[in-house]
């Protein structure tokens, strides 16, 4: 039985294939059988192997497919005829209101920073605080409540994510120049990992909120292409990349790992390489797609949106 009522295959090269009431999944020695009326969208991301009659199967089963490139954009998706259940998500997904979810992921996105903030401080014995800075970000957290205009929320939340890496920052190497979280191109070497990170952690989760049936580009915080994934990754940050890029950026980072040219930083491939094989193991595809569960239910049922950091 799928743990969520979306099922992803990622990687290269499975043969998808099925009966008339198990989606058969095989790559090299592996065989995974899942019955089919318990998957409501099946996530292809990169090149495999799928029959038009496991398509006819998943589509009379109700079942939608989407397709993604390796890096989880997605590129097409077939939908069962007459199927009228995703444009009506889509709109209820339009119509609640953005500050209550906007709130509480800001508030999350807090919260997660300053658990990553202390972690630091107790495994590096170091004090990253100034006077004060602390005190900020817990009432920050509360103020967050209280508020009532999406550009009051905004304009707090990213008062607390440049305080955030501002107080990081002091834990680094000076030598990079890495001060704040800046705008692309990068022209400093940890803002230019933080970016590829961030780009990951946006894959993995816009495959997971395309499975759920959810709107990617009807954010609360942020607005445009992809903007319900850049707000649900925000709480997601600290604990699944900055620590990978931190930790690299403390004990290893060297110059030959990077190019700064006239106008960006370019990263050496040997550390690209190494980054996502860390980031690999430190995004939690069951944590995001946890997150993502709650949140489609909640906007079905109108329960409280809690989020896991």
């Amino acid at each position: 039985m799928a743990e969520y009522p979306w099922v992803s295959v990622s990687g290269f090269g499975t043969h998808i294939k099925s009966t008339q009431n198990h989606l058969i999944l095989q790559n090299k020695n592996t065989t995974e059988r899942i019955p089919i009326d318990s998957i409501k969208h099946l996530l292809v991301i990169g090149s495999h192997t799928l029959s038009s009659t496991t398509i006819l199967h998943l589509v009379k089963n109700g079942t939608y497919i989407t397709f993604f490139e390796p890096d989880g954009t997605p590129v097409g998706l077939i939908t069962p005829f007459g199927d009228r259940n995703r444009a009506e998500s889509y709109r209820t997904q339009q119509l609640i209101p953005r500050q209550r979810y906007a709130i509480s992921l800001a508030q999350a996105s807090v919260k997660s920073r300053i658990f990553a903030i202390e972690r630091v401080q107790e495994l590096q014995n170091v004090h990253l605080f100034y006077e004060g800075e602390l005190d900020v970000l817990l009432k920050s957290h509360e103020e967050f409540t209280y508020l009532i205009k999406l550009e009051e929320i905004r304009r707090l939340h990213k008062l607390t994510s440049d305080m955030y890496y501002e107080i990081m920052s002091r834990n680094l190497p000076q030598e990079f120049r890495f001060k704040r979280r800046t705008m692309r191109p990068h022209i400093d070497p940890v803002n230019a990992m933080l970016s590829l990170g961030y780009a990951m952690l946006f894959g993995n989760c816009c495959v997971g909120v395309v499975g759920s049936g959810l709107d990617p580009d009807t954010g609360f915080m942020h607005d445009g292409k992809g903007s319900l994934v850049y707000d649900l990754i925000d709480p997601l940050k600290a604990e699944m990349v900055d620590h990978v890029i931190f930790d690299v950026a403390r004990n290893s980072l060297t110059y030959a790992d990077f190019e700064i040219t006239q106008d960006r930083c370019i990263l050496s491939d040997d550390l690209i390489g190494t980054l996502t094989k860390k980031l690999h193991t430190s995004l939690q595809d069951k944590k995001i797609n946890e997150v993502i569960f709650h949140l489609s239910n909640s906007i079905r049922t109108g329960s409280e949106f809690k989020i896991i950091y």
